[in-house]
C-alpha cells in the first residue's frame, strides 16, 4: 500500500533539489550551447528531461527506503542526502562557476556518492537500489561530457 504523504514529501525534496538548481543555473544552462563539446553532446533541452525523470526515481527510491523501519534506515537517507547536495552543487561549479576541472572531480565524488546509496538502498530494499541505476549510468555519461568540455574549453 503506497503511503501517500511520505512518497509526496519524498518526490517533493528531490524535484526541490532538482528545480532549484535548474533555477540557479538558468542562464548559465543558456551558455553552455556556446561552449565547445565532445562527441554524442545532446542537445540542450534533453538535459531538463532526463533530470526531472531522475529526481523522480531518486524520490520514489528514497520513499521505498523511508518507510521501512530499521536502524540502518536512517544512515541511508543521510548518504542520500549527501548524494543530492553534491548534485546540487556540481550544477553550480560547473554552469555558473565554469570551473570545468572542479567540477569533474566533484563529480567523481558524486559518483561514488551514488553508487554507495545505490549499494545501501540495495540492501533495504531492492527495488529502491535499481531505480538509481539509470541516475548512475547519467551521472557516468555526464562526468564524459564534464571532462570533454573541460578539455576542449579549459
Amino acid at each position: 500500500m503506497v503511503k501517500i504523504k511520505p512518497l509526496v514529501i519524498s518526490l517533493a525534496i528531490s524535484l526541490g533539489v532538482g528545480g532549484l538548481s535548474a533555477l540557479v543555473t538558468k542562464d548559465a544552462m543558456k551558455e553552455y550551447a556556446y561552449f565547445d563539446q565532445p562527441p554524442l553532446s545532446p542537445p540542450g533541452w534533453v538535459f531538463p528531461v532526463v533530470w526531472t525523470v531522475l529526481f523522480v526515481l531518486m524520490g520514489v527510491a528514497a520513499y521505498l527506503v523511508w518507510i521501512e523501519n530499521g536502524p540502518e534506515r536512517d544512515r541511508m537517507l543521510t548518504l542520500y542526502a549527501a548524494q543530492l547536495v553534491f548534485n546540487f552543487f556540481w550544477t553550480i561549479i560547473f554552469f555558473n562557476g565554469q570551473k570545468f576541472a572542479l567540477a569533474f572531480f566533484w563529480l567523481l565524488i558524486l559518483w561514488g556518492l551514488i553508487l554507495a546509496t545505490l549499494l545501501s538502498f540495495r540492501k533495504k530494499n531492492k527495488t529502491a537500489g535499481n531505480l538509481l541505476i539509470p541516475y548512475l549510468v547519467w551521472v557516468t555519461f555526464a562526468a564524459y561530457l564534464n571532462a570533454g568540455v573541460w578539455y576542449l574549453n579549459g
